[in-house]
């Protein structure tokens, strides 16, 4: 069974690709590609920028618990002098 006209067109679904249609894919699926890979990069160093700010704050942190313990320490100290 053969409907007239229907048999030139291209498959259902089937790309039909000029060479100017492949080549500008080409271009846009690179520059894509680099745009993705830059962005990478960037978050890679954003990750480590956050990490090294994360280890300041640790830093920060347990040293202001020491302090905060030593505080208390001589609070205590001072109040056991006072009850003498």
């Amino acid at each position: 069974m053969s409907f007239s006209g229907f048999d030139d067109i291209p498959q259902w679904g089937a790309p039909t690709p000029t060479g100017e249609d492949i080549v500008t894919n080409a271009i846009k699926k690179e520059k894509v590609i680099k745009e993705i890979v830059a962005a990478q990069e960037d978050l890679r160093a954003m990750l480590a920028k956050t990490k090294g700010v994360q280890t300041d704050i640790d830093k920060l942190v347990s040293g202001n618990e020491t302090l905060q313990m030593y505080i208390d320490n001589l609070t205590m100290q001072m109040a056991k002098r006072r009850g003498q």
